[in-house]
């Protein structure tokens, strides 16, 4: 058990030193070390995880390494793997708070900052991508999926004020119609 413990921590404290831009952009570094990798979870479960950790309060790759470290070790795990995805943060954090200022003054560092900027959004598509890949290739997934991509672009593209969490409400509903539709028509028959 003291094995397992050690290599969650390990682990989410690799992945939360490694990874800057947030939850989103640790999506597909939680999935090569915890699907691909490590084997802890399925392609499945991390989809269900990603949806899950996005539908629940709090930053999503803590929900992650939660969920992740319970299935391994109970509430052990999870206290093991959600300290170490948080820990390397509020070190990181609490350091450059003190330094920042003077730190962002060297072009070099500037020029660090400059270049995070341009790989954080790489690193969220590839997440999106991974996942699309993944997904059962049924016609109202694949339709929610289209739609919600085009909604999310031509309202970004008109400055239109549009919560994406409405959005994922607003799909959760239709794939819950279509489910209770579905299942009815499973009773009719």
């Amino acid at each position: 058990m003291k094995t397992i413990l050690i290599d969650l921590f390990l682990t989410f404290a690799k992945i939360g030193v490694f990874t800057f831009g947030g939850g989103y952009a640790m999506i597909s570094v939680i999935e090569n070390s915890c699907v691909d990798r490590k084997k802890w979870i399925t392609h499945d479960e991390m989809m269900d995880v990603t949806v899950m950790a996005e539908s629940t309060p709090g930053p999503i790759a803590i929900n992650m390494a939660t969920f992740v470290g319970y299935k391994q070790a109970g509430l052990l795990g999870a206290v093991a793997a959600t300290i170490g995805i948080v820990l390397p943060s509020f070190l990181i954090i609490f350091f450059l708070s003190s330094v920042l200022d003077a730190l962002l003054e060297y072009p070099l560092v500037q020029n660090l900052f400059r270049g995070i900027r341009v790989a954080v959004p790489i690193l969220i598509l590839d997440a999106g991508f991974n996942m699309i890949k993944k997904m059962k290739k049924k016609p109202l997934p694949c339709a929610i999926v289209i739609v919600s991509m085009v909604l999310m672009f031509l309202i970004s593209l008109f400055s239109i004020r549009f919560s994406s969490i409405a959005l994922m409400l607003i799909a959760g509903a239709v794939s819950l119609c279509a489910f209770l539709i579905g299942r009815r028509k499973g009773a009719d028959a």
